[in-house]
């Protein structure tokens, strides 16, 4: 059974309205990245110097990254020797598994839970990423899952953050522990930790201060509210996610190397992937930091926000060809 028929088998197991959202969600690097592979493939047919080259600067321009596609492009060559492949076309299933198999990684995408009591999860990142708005889609996640979620305004430096988590709260149906513009960040923390165990919440879902990552005062500020949080609830944080905004490319995996070194991060939320065409992005991230891109924003709607899976995501990118094949009726890979 090839590839694409592999695939899409094992998506059609998953929720329709999810493969919808990914669909939708990745359109943009679909028009932009992966049919210039099409274009690309159908258009030159023979594999030579110039088809690897070409497609390693079709790669590198989606953002894939200069490590990730001199591997991947070398994995390619060795598959064309081995299987005596002669038409470019052929490539197409080949490079989506190799893509899948980047993107997989040996990490569980899941959030860490407590099984004892409050789950703590923290957020982290620079200012302008979507930080806010991924802690108010992840709190109507949980909410409509039936937990009790309490937020907690830790970013107390920024103007008008405070207002704009009360907003989200809001539309969450989910309550927002606050103090004054300028307070101590790890104060609030215990305040919501306290309000937490009193309210019977099951997930605390905490801002915190997204300023530059070369300032040493936002560290010692992130060490301070992990040691409130840790006092009071052992084992907590459970989650500590670094927000990235896709749209901004390599600069999005520099902050990430600089920010994650430094913050105990466990996980990775990339945003806005439906505002860039540049979806390769994904890949180069999952490779080149040892972290698991656990969520994903697929648009602007409460819904929108999705736990990343590599299955999803290339069958997203991938469905022009999935459909050519089968149309087509081409034979097994």
């Amino acid at each position: 059974m090839s590839f694409f028929k592999k695939l899409k088998e094992s998506i059609s197991g998953k929720t329709e309205s999810v493969t919808k959202q990914f669909r939708e969600g990745l359109e943009k690097s679909r028009r932009g990245f992966v049919e210039k592979v099409s274009d690309l493939m159908i258009r030159r047919k023979k594999i030579d110097e110039e088809f690897y080259e070409e497609l390693e600067e079709i790669l590198i321009g989606a953002d894939v990254g200069v490590n990730t596609v001199m591997t991947l492009v070398d994995e390619l060559r060795t598959e064309v020797k081995k299987q005596r492949i002669e038409n470019a076309a052929e490539l197409q299933p080949i490079l989506s598994r190799k893509l899948m198999e980047l993107l997989r990684g040996d990490d569980d995408v899941r959030l860490n839970e407590n099984p004892d009591g409050i789950t703590v999860i923290l957020f982290v990142g620079v200012n302008g990423v979507g930080k806010t708005t991924t802690i108010g889609k992840l709190a109507h996640r949980y909410k409509q899952e039936g937990k009790k979620v309490l937020l907690a305004a830790g970013d107390t430096f920024r103007a008008g953050a405070i207002e704009q988590l009360e907003v989200w709260g809001q539309r969450a149906g989910v309550d927002v522990i606050k103090q004054s513009a300028g307070s101590d960040p790890a104060a609030v923390m215990y305040d919501a930790v306290q309000a937490a165990k009193q309210r019977g919440v099951e997930v605390l879902i905490c801002d915190t201060a997204g300023r530059l990552q070369n300032k040493s005062n936002l560290m010692e500020e992130l060490a301070k509210i992990f040691r409130v949080i840790q006092r009071e609830i052992p084992g907590a944080p459970h989650e500590v996610l670094m927000v990235l905004d896709a749209t901004t490319g390599q600069n999005a995996l520099a902050q990430a190397k600089l920010f994650g070194e430094k913050s105990g991060v466990t996980g990775l939320v990339l945003t806005k992937l439906d505002g860039t065409a540049k979806g390769g992005i994904v890949v180069a991230i999952r490779q080149e930091l040892n972290l698991p891109v656990k969520l994903v924003g697929l648009g602007e709607k409460m819904e929108d926000l999705q736990p990343f899976d590599s299955e999803q995501f290339v069958h997203a990118l991938f469905s022009g060809a999935i459909i050519e094949e089968k149309e087509d009726g081409n034979p097994e890979d």
